[in-house]
């Protein structure tokens, strides 16, 4: 029988370890399609489950193949936030992409066979992965692995960022982490779609990079001058949505007190309770673990709560969820194309020192697993 190899994180009193473990060839339902996964993205979503509140500067790794185990420790007070996982073996990867091996008797499942597919359900991080043939995505025959392989958190982010938009009554969005993957599609997205966006970035090579794609609205966290040059564009787009990746520190609180000064540009009544306009961040990641920050300098008429993708589009329903996917298809290899830093096997995932690399979340910087590599 065939056998591959599936990645599992588990938290224990002693600390983190990852390792790979041999898992017999799935059998799918009669509704369920087995993929051989040839491309799975690390994306920050995923160090969630993989590292939890481990300690990675100083985790080591022993062993080769598929042999190999990675163990971090804990940080402290990450037992205590852990506990409900403690002695679990969960499997890792939200996302990826491959070619249907195996159907169930369902028409639509036996349609897709030897079709190329993205899924997103986890457990992505192995060799192969059943799953409901209704929530995989075919690729246009073109496309390979490589390039489905984002289709999902990525691109269905950036949508849902403007579907929010929308749905709230906002007419512009800022963004912080702007040059990365998602931050490079919300671009595109917002150019085509003619909505004007706040780029926040921290480093001058990722103002010219935002700059080369024909971004008009560009400000550097790191210059002097900040927030001066955050209340600049928020006043001339009119911006009262953000969307903060970085979560823990004072970021949040900086783009409310930026829209709440760019309000008072205009005239009006005065209130000591602020502009009327609400203000609204969304925290949807955590570059940033340490605690956010409100300074409470924006009036009355704000908001600041946590965003999750599976969370709006459960509420958004199946109808936008089609509309969205149907989209990122048709412009996976424009809007949504994705670049990646480098292209790892299962076990090389588990290498302390490649590890260190890809957990440093580095703007613009994204790793690739391919689980057909070999270990």
């Amino acid at each position: 029988m065939t056998t591959y190899h599936q990645m599992l994180s588990t938290v224990t009193t002693d600390g983190l370890e990852m390792k790979l473990v041999e898992r017999e060839m799935p059998t799918p339902k009669d509704n369920e399609i087995v993929v051989q996964v040839e491309a799975t993205p690390i994306n920050p979503s995923d160090h969630g489950v993989m590292f939890g509140w481990a300690d990675i500067s100083k985790a080591t790794s022993t062993g080769e193949g598929a042999d190999r185990v990675l163990r971090a420790p804990l940080a402290p007070g990450g037992l205590s936030r852990m506990k409900a996982r403690l002695g679990q073996d969960l499997p890792v990867g939200n996302e990826g992409a491959g070619v249907v091996v195996a159907a169930g008797s369902d028409d639509y499942a036996q349609s897709l066979m030897g079709k190329r597919v993205a899924v997103m359900g986890g457990g992505m991080y192995a060799g192969y992965r059943a799953i409901p043939a209704m929530t995989a995505l075919p690729l246009p025959e073109s496309a390979t692995s490589k390039d489905g392989a984002s289709c999902f958190v990525n691109p269905l982010t950036a949508l849902c960022f403007v579907e929010t938009m929308k749905n709230e009554g906002h007419t512009a969005i800022v963004h912080t982490a702007a040059a990365s993957n998602l931050g490079q599609m919300l671009n595109r997205i917002c150019q085509a779609d003619g909505i004007e966006i706040v780029n926040v970035v921290r480093k001058s090579e990722q103002v010219e990079l935002l700059k080369d794609m024909g971004a008009k609205y560009i400000v550097n966290s790191s210059d002097d001058d900040f927030h001066m040059q955050l209340t600049d564009a928020i006043h001339a787009t009119g911006a009262t949505l953000g969307f903060d990746a970085i979560g823990g520190g004072d970021m949040a609180s900086k783009i409310l007190t930026a829209m709440e000064a760019a309000a008072a540009r205009t005239p009006g009544a005065y209130s000591i309770y602020g502009s009327v306009a609400h203000k609204q961040v969304y925290l949807y990641g955590s570059l940033d673990f340490s605690p956010t920050k409100l300074d409470r300098a924006y009036g009355m008429a704000w908001g600041v709560g946590g965003w999750l993708l599976p969370n709006f589009l459960a509420k958004a329903g199946m109808e936008t969820a089609v509309r969205l996917r149907k989209r990122v298809a048709a412009e996976l290899h424009t809007t949504f194309k994705s670049h990646y830093t480098d292209e790892i096997s299962l076990s090389e995932a588990l290498d302390a020192d490649v590890v260190k690399r890809y957990n440093a979340k580095k703007t613009g910087e994204k790793f690739l697993i391919n689980p057909q590599l070999g270990l």
